[in-house]
């Protein structure tokens, strides 16, 4: 049995299956052929656990780290890096972990090692996280995108579905095609109608998490996201953060000030360091259930399903 516990953030639900003790869990813990197969049944809203992905904390690689997060979305692909997810995960540790009182708890992910800085209640339970995001990367090498990797895509000029629309990259750690729309457009429709394909554009060769933005002021940001492996969510950490630095790199915004990001499952705090030298976000987390699933019944079933189909 795979013992599991449900959390979520702003509305960004996951799976997370601690496998830092006693090895890797079939199709967990190592690369394997098993991993896409296996979020995909627990992700799964109908016949699994449902989420928008699962959360592997595995014994860290880097010096300083307490346990390194492993993201695999919903499609069964995997992710360097989930904002959302490293807040649930902070929580999870912190709570579970009597070890860890620590004014900021370090976790390695794909984009390196970042500091996470617990608010607990007086019941000890977290409420909100704040993540130092690291630098964002700019350059299209890094992000990465076609085109000369030592320019910058800002406001780059891109037409699909019949449509243009101007974009910034940015990486978080994970790739982001961020859009501000000026006029009247519903920000989901947007995203649903065009998301797909600017996700699996030719620019970008590990695909791309796309943002819809509407600024409202210098200080707030409406947010729909079409999450890369995931489709639409109700909060992406990562993407809050890209979309706040495409905000400060067209002078929508300012660095050095609080932006609130208001996603469709809540609002996350992002402040853009200056000179583009890190990210800070803010959000909460929520621990929804623990429960135990048979993994193995349950990926069979679903070979059974697709058997059928």
């Amino acid at each position: 049995m795979l013992k599991f516990t449900k959390l979520e953030g702003c509305g960004n639900d996951f799976v997370v299956v601690d496998l830092r003790e006693g090895g890797p869990v079939s199709g967990f813990g190592v690369p394997s052929p098993d991993n896409a197969e296996a979020a995909r049944a627990l992700c799964d809203r109908r016949f699994g656990v449902g989420g928008d992905g699962v959360l592997a904390i595995v014994p860290p690689t880097l010096d300083g780290a307490l346990a390194r997060m492993r993201v695999f979305n919903a499609d069964g692909s995997e992710a360097e890096m989930c904002g959302n997810g490293i807040r649930c995960v902070a929580k999870y540790l912190y709570e579970r972990d009597a070890r860890l009182r620590l004014a900021e708890i370090p976790i390695e992910t794909g984009a390196g090692l970042l500091g996470c800085g617990v608010t607990v209640d007086k019941r000890r339970k977290v409420s909100h996280v704040a993540v130092e995001m690291g630098r964002p990367r700019l350059l299209r090498g890094e992000i990465p995108m076609a085109g000369p990797a030592s320019e910058r895509a800002v406001e780059q000029e891109i037409a699909v579905g019949g449509r243009g629309f101007r974009l910034t990259a940015v990486s978080m750690g994970n790739p982001h095609a961020v859009i501000f729309v000026d006029g009247a457009d519903d920000l989901r429709a947007l995203a649903e109608q065009y998301g797909p394909a600017i996700e699996k554009h030719e620019w970008f060769p590990k695909k791309a998490n796309v943002e819809f933005a509407r600024v409202h002021s210098p200080t707030e940001i409406e947010l729909v996201v079409w999450e890369r492996g995931c489709g639409i969510t109700l909060a992406c950490g990562t993407g809050a953060c890209a979309t706040a630095v495409a905000a400060c790199l067209t002078g929508r915004a300012k660095t050095a000030s609080a932006i609130a990001v208001r996603l469709l499952g809540g609002t996350l705090d992002v402040t853009v360091a200056a000179e583009y030298a890190g990210v800070t976000m803010r959000g909460p987390a929520e621990e929804v259930f623990e429960g135990e699933v048979d993994l193995a019944s349950l990926l069979g079933r679903t070979r059974s399903r697709g058997a059928v189909a």
